[in-house]
């Protein structure tokens, strides 16, 4: 029996009317949440991201702020602008788009970012609160990943996980997320020797690699939820995920789409990041 598709596109839209909801609770007292989005250089990608989420936020009642600034921009300015914005009591998340120009540290923009801003949950800070299971803001893939799995119904307990990559916007932060629902959890990297060998013990994989056809059907395990963060392009130039879906599918219980899968969750978490910003601010 062919997986269920989780539906990522349907899910974020049920997400995003709940946080227009709470967006129109905060403005009855006089509270417009704001999320400020920084962009440097002319990166394309980059620039259809940082729209999609000016986009999402005018969708759902949030104010946005968009900074473009030319790529010759030097750190200092940047730290400064960010420094500035932590204090704009009307700004409750700031973004950093990346990449960043090649003379700028990325890291030290994240730490210039106040904590309580970080709506997208790459400080060391956020993720030591996740790492010690302290409230705070979780990075915004790996968090829509855990509303994927929580959207088929099936518990998490006891369940073995497995993710496929180590990235600190993903694999990281999405087998400590695993962890705190009490799956018993294995991450697996480029320097695992026999990848099939842990997926096929899976109750759930997580695939976030960046490499088409990483995860095949013989590696599934039958019945298994598999959430595929991969953005690749196959042969014919369409988007495509980590996983082979058409083989894949055949096996698994679930399995998420790509496109219409993880996509839309990502930046549906950063709008419910900077709500959550708003209400703490407000309390």
């Amino acid at each position: 029996m062919p997986a269920q598709l989780i539906n990522g596109l349907a899910l974020s839209q049920r997400l995003r009317a709940d946080v227009a909801a709470r967006v129109g609770a905060l403005k009855s007292r006089g509270i417009v949440p704001g999320l400020a989005v920084i962009l440097v250089g002319d990166d394309p990608a980059s620039a259809v991201y940082v729209r999609n989420k000016v986009k999402a936020c005018a969708e759902a009642g949030l104010h946005s702020v968009l900074e473009k600034h030319d790529a010759a921009l030097t750190e200092a300015e940047l730290l400064a602008r960010i420094r500035a914005l932590n204090a704009d009591p009307a700004i409750h998340g700031i973004l950093v788009q990346m990449p960043l120009p090649r003379h700028i540290r990325a890291q030290r923009v994240i730490e210039t970012i106040s904590t309580a801003k970080d709506v997208d949950g790459y400080s060391v800070q956020s993720a030591g609160d996740l790492m010690t299971g302290l409230p705070g803001f979780r990075p915004c893939t790996p968090y829509g990943c855990m509303k994927l799995i929580e959207s088929t119904g099936v518990s998490l307990r006891g369940k073995h996980a497995v993710v496929i990559g180590r990235s600190n916007t993903v694999g990281k932060p999405m087998a400590l997320m695993l962890l705190q629902a009490d799956a018993t959890v294995t991450v697996c990297h480029s320097a695992t020797p026999d990848l099939g060998v842990f997926t096929r013990q899976a109750d759930v994989v997580v695939a976030a690699v960046g490499r088409r056809n990483t995860l095949t059907a013989a590696m599934v395990k039958p019945g298994a939820i598999v959430i595929d963060v991969g953005m690749n392009r196959n042969d014919e130039g369409k988007l495509c995920g980590d996983a082979d879906f058409a083989g894949v599918s055949e096996v698994a219980g679930w399995i998420t789409p790509v496109p219409g899968g993880v996509g839309p969750m990502t930046i549906t978490m950063l709008l419910v990041n900077t709500v959550e910003s708003a209400e703490r601010a407000a309390t």
